[in-house]
């Protein structure tokens, strides 16, 4: 079956039990929010709230909340999308499979978007202090949409042809914002929408956007998909939906979809901003209230009996990590095509998604060397780093394939063994420095701030990897308890940090010193400093998410026996990543005691969600 409205969908999964009605009234303030997340992480179906306090309008979470529910939504499309990637990594196909052409070529008429008169969406208008007002975490600077599709038009090349639609944040009040008239745009850097604001810029000239919110499942989907600049986000909705996505205009507006549930229009002045934020988001921190543009609202439509579709995020895995997870499934094989000599690519949800990207790829340059190190992975890690969503990457660790040809980057462990045993620190650390990076990470220099670090290795393994400490080991009086978490991998405890950003720690060089005192080589070629090693070694999610998310490479990297020579940074010892809470980190997402209770009675025998939760 597929779907032109949202609607549709949720009637179809709650014939098939995969949808749960929640009648009794329920806040969007906090309290939604929290049986979103409570549902997703027991796995449980999609829910409509029925009676949403304060508000006229339904509200559907965890639609996509279950990787088999996403394949179900769009089973009839699926295959036939599939056979198109597949074309379109190996174009080969299509001579061995001559019978799927009319496939690909009926997938590709539904790619372009149909431009109609009238539709559902121009029935019925509204004001923003009508919307729901969710609020997912109780720092969030105020209501909003957590799964919009974000419509622009290139100023320099107007029309749908070069649109771009994504899901960037959209703060529906509070702050400095005048009610009812402006909303706050937060889009990360690396963005299409930033090269459509850049353009109207320079053209000093006003950045029209329309925020649709609902409709076809399948434009949600399209919303958040890593397409190349030149494939429009709507053209693939229409591939994943069935069917041409209808589209109406008003005059002096942008295209909507006919048949969304929400529509807000509005216009970006060149240079407007005010400040939007805190919002609790997918680190599992909060990001900051920056300035960041603001939409003047031209007008707010929905269409008859209009749902509000939600989200909530925090730290992964939440039900982004399932958009994350199908999005890999769809695309996997297009990576050799995007990056030559990459074979596989995993940015690792656990971590946060852009701050840890492992890959697999060649090392072929120099076949006939006695030993084997690398060169190609240099190159093809300064690749990622250099375009698309994998330039967003904070550390990347890639191997040569060619060492292990069952090695996957999606067994992180196994991944991690690998690396480990095959490290070299003088040669095999490449930073890059004064650089960007992503815009909801705070552990770097400054907002949009920081440094990335490639590790790359190749060759046969080099280093044995301990699972107990020796007897001489020791650390200086500032740090303690070391735990031994995976082999050649050790975690200590250290001081509470109190310096500013973008300062190393002398207390660290202490350490370096202490250990290179016992020797190199202790069997353990990686240390992490955090500030409870309980928590980090208790699940390797727990290790992933502290390490990488709360340290940035060029200020929180130190090493054993560390020297700079060329200008290039390396160590003979240990590698030490310094991952404690900094003193200008972002606050963690805390839940709010009183509503997890609420909740919890939720799921009590009688409730709703009685055997879910």
């Amino acid at each position: 079956m597929t779907y032109t409205h949202l609607s549709q969908c949720l009637d179809d999964l709650e014939r098939h039990g995969q949808l749960v009605r929640i009648d009794q009234e329920i806040d969007p303030h906090l309290e939604m929010g929290a049986i979103q997340r409570r549902v997703f992480q027991a796995g449980g179906p999609a829910l409509l709230f029925t009676r949403v306090k304060g508000c006229s309008f339904p509200m559907a979470g965890n639609i996509f909340g279950t990787v088999d529910r996403i394949r179900f939504i769009f089973r009839k499309t699926l295959p036939r999308v599939r056979r198109v990637l597949a074309a379109k990594a190996d174009p080969s196909v299509l001579l061995k499979r001559p019978w799927q052409v009319p496939s690909l070529a009926l997938a590709a008429y539904h790619a372009l978007p149909r431009k109609v008169f009238t539709g559902p969406i121009l029935e019925h208008e509204t004001t923003l202090s009508d919307l729901p007002q969710l609020v997912s975490w109780p720092m969030d600077g105020g209501p909003y949409v957590t799964l919009p599709q974000v419509y622009t038009h290139s100023p320099q090349r107007p029309g749908m042809r070069f649109s771009n639609m994504g899901m960037y944040r959209v703060q529906l009040a509070g702050n400095e914002f005048v009610p009812n008239k402006e909303v706050g745009l937060h889009y990360q850097i690396c963005r299409g929408i930033g090269v459509h604001h850049a353009e109207a810029i320079e053209k000093s000239q006003a950045l029209r956007v329309n925020i649709f919110v609902g409709g076809p499942p399948a434009m949600t989907l399209a919303a958040i998909m890593p397409l190349p600049e030149n494939l429009p986000e709507l053209f693939f909705a229409g591939m994943l939906a069935g069917h041409r996505i209808p589209m109406v205009t008003r005059s002096g507006h942008l295209p909507m979809p006919a048949q969304a549930d929400f529509c807000i229009s509005g216009i970006v002045d060149p240079h407007a901003q005010k400040p939007e934020g805190p919002f609790g988001d997918h680190l599992g921190y909060y990001s900051l209230t920056h300035p960041f543009p603001v939409l003047k609202v031209t007008s707010v439509l929905h269409r008859p009996h209009a749902i509000w579709p939600f989200t909530t995020v925090g730290r992964p895995p939440q039900e982004d990590t399932i958009f994350g997870t199908f999005i890999h499934e769809l695309t996997r094989d297009l990576v050799p095509t995007v990056f030559s000599g990459i074979h596989q690519v995993h940015a690792v949800d656990a971590a946060g998604v852009h701050p840890l990207l492992l890959a697999l790829g060649s090392e072929r340059y120099v076949p006939y060397a006695p030993v084997r190190k690398p060169r190609e992975l240099v190159t093809n890690g300064l690749a990622l780093l250099g375009s698309t969503q994998t330039s967003l990457a904070k550390y990347l660790f890639i191997a040569a394939r060619e060492d292990d040809l069952s090695l996957s980057c999606h067994h992180v462990p196994a991944f991690f063994r690998h690396v480990l045993e095959r490290l070299d620190p003088t040669r095999d650390l490449h930073f890059v420095t004064k650089t960007t990076m992503d815009t909801l990470d705070y552990s770097g220099t400054g907002l949009n701030e920081g440094s990335k670090v490639m590790w790359t290795v190749a060759g046969p393994p080099v280093n044995r990897l301990a699972t107990q400490l020796p007897t001489r080991f020791h650390l200086p009086g500032a740090f303690t308890n070391p735990r031994v978490f995976e082999p050649g991998m050790l975690v200590i405890q250290g001081p509470r940090h109190q310096l500013p950003r973008d300062t190393a720690d002398p207390l660290v060089d202490v350490l370096c010193n202490t250990l290179q005192s016992q020797g190199d080589d202790f069997g353990f070629p990686l240390l992490v400093i955090v500030d409870d090693p309980d928590f980090t070694t208790r699940t390797w999610d727990n290790f992933l998410w502290v390490t990488f998310t709360r340290s940035d490479p060029a200020t929180d990297i130190y090493g054993v026996g560390s020297f700079i020579r060329c200008k290039h940074w390396g160590c003979t010892g240990p590698v030490i990543i310094d991952a404690r809470i900094k003193s200008f980190h972002a606050p963690l997402l805390d839940p709010d005691p009183a509503i997890e209770k609420k909740v919890d009675a939720l799921g009590a025998p009688g409730g709703p969600l009685h055997g879910i939760i």
